[in-house]
């Protein structure tokens, strides 16, 4: 009925330094992505495909960041560690679930960006608000699907072994390491799942960018080939921090598994949604120019 979280160490003397720095990291990420959102509804010339994507790429930052962060703050400060049943699947359903949309989100962004070089006299017509609001929704149906299907398989077999989870939260390998006798079929059935899921992401996100860098590459002007790779650098930098350790995290063997993996998902958990306004914020002149407007006024 309940798990003991082993947290981030268990050394005494690191857990209040650790929890003034993440507790940093999280109240950076609270306010740069609810900025990233306000400034974006409050400015006109934002009002553009590629910004409403950022908008619900950072309101998923806010979410995901939300389900982990604070309790894993708790817990540096608590001598009891556990987490009963119920709220162990309910932090993995809503973390698999909010995770699952940000892959789909950004191989979004990454058509989005695909069409304004490839296509740009026909960028209006393809990528209309109707369609806008269509792949939005789309991500975050399949993610709920995917989040229902790798909840069942982590969370309906026997735990009848040790309850201590050797990790900071609910995630998808310690808690299998829990179910006894066998759990090897829900091993492979969330692989594969996975699987699917990241590496379909990737190869829409792969596509597009190959169809890009042969576009820029046609282009006679160096400034126009200059100004599309300004454009889409944010967003490469984004996908190579969340991607990397997405992949490194999930799509190996469960043998293969070691004390890495908390630094890797500490990374994909608490300072990639810290990172991504900063990314996005300080390498676009058009967001600087909607800040800029923003104070004057």
């Amino acid at each position: 009925t309940k798990f003991i979280l082993l947290g981030i160490t268990d050394r005494p003397y690191a857990q209040t330094p650790l929890f003034v720095f993440f507790l940093l990291i999280y109240i950076v990420t609270l306010v740069g992505n609810i900025g990233i959102i306000t400034l974006v509804r409050v400015s006109p010339s934002l009002h553009t495909p590629m910004y409403f994507f950022l908008t619900h790429s950072a309101f998923i930052d806010i979410c995901y960041s939300t389900v982990i962060s604070p309790r894993m703050l708790a817990d540096l400060l608590s001598v009891d560690k556990t987490i009963s049943f119920s709220e162990c699947m309910m932090q993995f359903l809503t973390f698999a679930f909010f995770g699952s949309a940000e892959c789909h989100l950004l191989a979004m962004m990454a058509y989005d960006r695909h069409v304004a070089i490839c296509q740009p006299l026909l960028y209006v017509t393809i990528i209309s608000s109707r369609v806008c609001w269509q792949l939005v929704a789309s991500s975050y149906l399949f993610a709920f699907f995917s989040a229902i299907i790798c909840t069942w398989y982590t969370f309906g077999g026997s735990f009848c072994g040790p309850s201590h989870i050797d990790h900071f939260f609910c995630d998808v390998v310690p808690v299998l390491n829990l179910v006894c006798p066998d759990n090897h079929s829900s091993e492979m059935v969330i692989f594969a799942f996975l699987a699917i899921s990241v590496v379909g992401t990737s190869v829409v996100i792969l596509l597009s960018y190959i169809s890009i860098l042969c576009t820029v590459l046609r282009m006679c002007s160096a400034q126009s080939r200059a100004r599309a790779f300004h454009t889409c650098a944010s967003h490469l930098m984004t996908i190579t921090i969340f991607f990397g350790t997405g992949f490194f995290m999930y799509l190996q063997p469960p043998s293969s598994h070691r004390s890495l993996d908390k630094v890797a998902s500490i990374f994909y958990t608490v300072v990639t949604p810290m990172l991504n306004p900063f990314i996005y914020s300080l390498r676009n002149k058009e967001v600087k120019g909607a800040l800029l407007k923003c104070r004057r006024r």
